[in-house]
């Protein structure tokens, strides 16, 4: 069992409209995770506690577009119905909205890569941070990685993620490399309000 603390804060990763099946870069499964990622919205924001979100912010001629000779089909537009969350994925008015992946020429898995979210989360003293969202073998990946290596705890929120999958066990993967990483596996019903 894991008791929220008064430097715990929540952060969920991309949840937007074109990651969700159906959307330009669908995850299978994707929208499975929304209930449960709700249930910790209204615990953090029982508790007052911070909550971050992130959003890919991409401009239309990103480098990581397959038109621009990067991996994934065009996706994430900044301020298009893809790049939105789902309407039913209501967050308290309290929440900061990380955008990232705004620059053209770079790629940014990370919540952490040239954004302030470090700043925001030292000015609040956080030093333990809850996350999950889409999708475990990228943006999840990349950004329990920058806040381990920034000296952050994590909890890995295990029934809050899912996988792009390109390979089949890149999911798996990377949640044994999170907790190698010394990443907390949890679940909501193990955390204690």
């Amino acid at each position: 069992m894991e008791s929220l603390k008064p430097d715990d804060a929540l952060l969920i990763a991309d949840i937007q409209n074109d990651f969700l099946p159906g959307g330009a870069l669908g995850i299978s499964g994707g929208d499975d995770i929304i209930p449960v990622l709700k249930t910790y919205l209204r615990r953090f924001h029982a508790k007052g506690l911070p909550i971050f979100l992130t959003r890919d912010w991409h401009p239309p001629n990103h480098c990581s577009f397959r038109e621009q000779g990067g991996l994934w089909p065009l996706h994430c537009v900044a301020g298009s119905s893809g790049s939105l969350p789902p309407l039913d994925f209501e967050v308290p008015a309290s929440a900061v909205i990380i955008y990232k992946a705004i620059d053209a020429d770079q790629e940014a898995y990370s919540a952490f890569q040239n954004t302030a979210l470090h700043r925001h989360l030292r000015a609040i003293d956080v030093r333990r941070l809850f996350i999950g969202g889409l999708a475990t073998d990228y943006c999840v990946l990349n950004t329990v990685t920058d806040a381990r290596t920034l000296g952050y705890d994590v909890c890995l929120l295990m029934d809050g993620i899912k996988a792009v999958n390109l390979q089949p066990e890149d999911g798996r993967r990377a949640e044994q490399e999170m907790i190698r990483l010394g990443a907390a596996p949890v679940y909501a019903e193990t955390i204690v309000t």
